[in-house]
């Protein structure tokens, strides 16, 4: 059991940053395809830092994939004040829902 534990978390630390991200935009809320087209797009633009803040935002947690629209999700991240990471979002978020 504790090997198990243990494996886990040392899989989930070998996690790319766009699987991370991906995962995070699904426990905001958002559709499995979007999220997987928004984090492809946002780990290439936006730094590490910055998607750590996306991160933070108590908000967008534990949410049923799905369940938000791209509208509310840039309408949390506005909360951000982050100019470059609100128009990569809104960029992202309009691009990967018209696909």
């Amino acid at each position: 059991m504790v090997l198990t534990v243990a494996g886990c978390a040392l899989l989930s630390a070998c996690a790319t940053p766009e699987t991370r991200v991906r995962n995070g935009l699904m426990s905001a809320g958002l559709s499995a395809p979007v999220s997987a087209c928004m984090a492809d797009r946002m780990v290439d633009r936006l730094s590490l830092g910055q998607l750590n803040k996306l991160n933070g935002l108590s908000k967008l947690k534990k949410r049923s994939a799905g369940d938000v629209t791209i509208n509310e999700f840039v309408k949390q991240t506005r909360a951000l004040q982050d100019p470059e990471i609100i128009g990569v979002v809104t960029s992202s978020g309009v691009i990967c829902a018209v696909k």
